[in-house]
């Protein structure tokens, strides 16, 4: 069984795809956590390396593979906001989940997680989601905010990671089996 779990910074990702991993009883694969691990092998703070990937493609390219294998090898949730593609890229079916919710709710919830300011948190957030998406439009040549590509589309404001885990893990087990 393989899900995907993509969406914009701040919508929930990473909690809702540690909680539908734990039901399951899968890997969480974060592509965070890859692109984290390849800054500090670099000796790069995250800053620098997201920086610095804006222009050397081989650094979304690394972290693309690595998702790609994963998804072609293993039973997971793999959560990134390409994980959708990489599944794809890998032949592998999976069930793609593409989470939402305003940016105003998403740049208080990075307020809440890392600090600052919302305005600032706002600003950065709109900021990356544009270098994202010119980033995988000149490697990949696709939008992925394009909700077509996704068997389920949720939006995370108003609900608990708990109540979205579980329509996750219900679709999972409708199109996998138990």
């Amino acid at each position: 069984m393989l899900i995907t779990i993509s969406g914009l910074p701040g919508s929930g990702k990473t909690t809702v795809a540690r909680l539908v991993a734990e039901q399951l009883g899968l890997e969480h694969v974060y592509a965070g956590d890859i692109f984290r691990r390849q800054a500090a092998a670099r000796g790069l703070s995250l800053e620098e390396y997201a920086r610095r990937a804006e222009t050397d493609h081989s650094i979304d390219r690394a972290l693309d593979e690595q998702m790609c294998t994963r998804a072609a090898q293993d039973e997971a949730v793999l959560e990134g906001r390409l994980a959708a593609f990489m599944a794809d890229a890998a032949g592998r079916p999976a069930l793609k989940v593409f989470l939402d919710a305003p940016e105003a709710v998403r740049a208080q919830r990075i307020v809440a997680r890392e600090g600052g300011a919302a305005e600032a948190r706002l600003q950065e957030t709109q900021a990356r989601e544009a270098s994202d998406a010119r980033r995988y439009q000149e490697i990949y040549g696709f939008d992925y905010h394009d909700r077509r590509r996704y068997d389920l589309v949720l939006s995370t404001d108003g609900r608990s990671p708990e109540e979205l885990a579980r329509e996750i893990v219900a679709a999972a087990r409708a199109r996998f089996g138990p």
